[in-house]
């Protein structure tokens, strides 16, 4: 979807204000919709799009998805939580999940970050390269 450069710098200027000290404040987001709602400027729908977007993106940019073939142990769910919030901050939140398909070894995702440990995607890798010779 195509908006328009006014929208678009709109979004960006909101997403900007609703940020504190680098982390997303949703008290200040949900005042910056509300003022926006109520004074509608030109193209405010569409820069309330383009707003939702960033948010879920940033929003995503601090969850991680660990996923593994068996429940990981607290003592190695605890390493990989501790080890993610050293890189990318205290406030990262963690999901796990059991993923038999992937054989054995984790899978991490962060927002566009993946590291792939897992057997199933060596297999994968593998196969690629077999398939390229």
């Amino acid at each position: 979807m195509k908006i328009p450069k006014e929208a678009r710098k709109l979004s960006r200027s909101l997403f900007r204000s609703a940020m504190v000290n680098g982390r997303l404040d949703s008290d200040r987001l949900k005042a910056l919709i509300a003022e926006v709602v109520d004074t509608r400027p030109r193209h405010y729908l569409s820069a309330l799009q383009n707003l939702q977007r960033l948010v879920r993106l940033e929003l995503a940019r601090r969850h991680a998805v660990i996923e593994s073939a068996v429940a990981p142990d607290a003592a190695t769910s605890a390493k990989i939580v501790a080890d993610l919030q050293a890189r990318y901050g205290a406030d990262i939140t963690t999901e796990f999940v059991t993923n038999p398909d992937l054989i054995g070894g984790t899978r991490v995702r962060l927002g566009s970050d993946v590291w792939d440990g897992s057997v199933r995607g060596r297999l994968n890798a593998l196969e690629q390269d077999l398939a390229r010779a």
